[in-house]
């Protein structure tokens, strides 16, 4: 039952997408990356170290696993 009503909500929010102009459309994505950038940038930030972190440190792929 919960899966129907997310296949509902999904079809609305893709009727509601397709009925909006490009300004609009272009305004929503500016919205989310506001919402993303001011709630989750600190996980950006996070991610961003640990790559730096994880080149500097010479491994070749930069994966953590070692063979025996």
């Amino acid at each position: 039952m919960g899966g129907l009503l997310l296949l509902g909500a999904a079809a609305f929010g893709a009727y509601k997408y397709s009925k909006m102009s490009d300004q609009q459309k272009r305004d929503l994505k500016d919205k989310g990356k506001r919402f993303v950038d001011d709630n989750l940038g600190s996980l950006k930030n996070v991610f961003g170290k640990a790559e730096s972190s994880i080149a500097s440190s010479g491994r070749g792929n930069g994966n953590n696993f070692t063979q025996a």
